[in-house]
């Protein structure tokens, strides 16, 4: 059964856009518990633009009382700054049953492409480790056509495609077109041991076509479309749906 786990970023970027305590971040994921949603994913950046420190820490009091899973998603490489104390430091501290390594830089407005996994093996192997002590599964952010075989050799136990070439290709009319990719991608990482996430631009438009063609995967991290969808429909409604087309399976 694939799994979803609802980002709550962009309830704070709403949040944070004018100060203050609502929407809160902290009853949104709640909410999406309460409608089925199996875990919550977060991706704080240094410069808070987003979910801060603060939040990270009130999600993992939640989830570990739910019983659910925490995804924390970030740049292993990226240093402390002031109101952010590195990935490694919030993970020491929050203890997330996943951690989700991320090669996003400061001036990306959003992740948008996996590790070279060929040139950063050496440096992100001792990163994983490191997150396998504090209890962490490690999942790899991957394009499609990554190395899985250097991706297998970090040590993490997963890798997370990322999404947004498939949904691209699929709102231009030709989804055929990005799939093979993605199936030989997934393919090649269950034959080498490792489970598949996904996640970026998934939608309910997308998302079921996707997982037909890809077959088995683990997780899917879904945020903004999910947000955007419930502004309309409800966050409940919103990730009821989701919940009917990842259990289809």
């Amino acid at each position: 059964m694939t799994r979803l786990s609802v980002n709550v970023n962009k309830i704070a970027v709403l949040r944070n856009s004018r100060g203050g305590r609502e929407p809160d971040v902290l009853r949104a994921a709640t909410v999406c518990l309460d409608a089925g949603a199996h875990g919550i994913t977060v991706h704080p950046r240094p410069d808070a633009r987003h979910i801060r420190a603060d939040d990270v820490y009130a999600l993992a009091r939640l989830t570990s009382a739910r019983g659910v899973e925490l995804n924390i998603e970030g740049n292993p490489f990226a240093p402390p700054r002031d109101g952010y104390p590195g990935l490694l430091a919030l993970c020491e501290q929050t203890r997330p049953a996943q951690v989700t390594l991320v090669p996003d830089g400061d001036a990306q407005l959003t992740s948008d492409h996996g590790f070279d996994f060929a040139r950063e093996q050496a440096a992100l192997v001792p990163l994983v480790a490191r997150f396998h002590a504090l209890g962490c599964r490690v999942s790899l952010f991957a394009d499609a056509g990554a190395d899985i075989g250097a991706a297998r050799a970090s040590g993490a136990e997963r890798i997370e495609l990322y999404t947004g070439p498939w949904a691209e290709a699929f709102d231009a009319g030709r989804p055929a077109s990005a799939l093979p990719a993605f199936v030989e991608t997934a393919g090649c990482a269950r034959a080498a041991g490792l489970g598949v996430n996904a996640g970026h631009d998934l939608s309910q438009a997308n998302l079921a076509a996707f997982l037909d063609a890809v077959g088995r995967i683990d997780e899917v991290s879904i945020g903004h479309a999910l947000i955007s969808e419930a502004l309309y429909d409800g966050l409940e409604t919103t990730v009821r749906r989701y919940r009917a087309i990842v259990d289809r399976d």
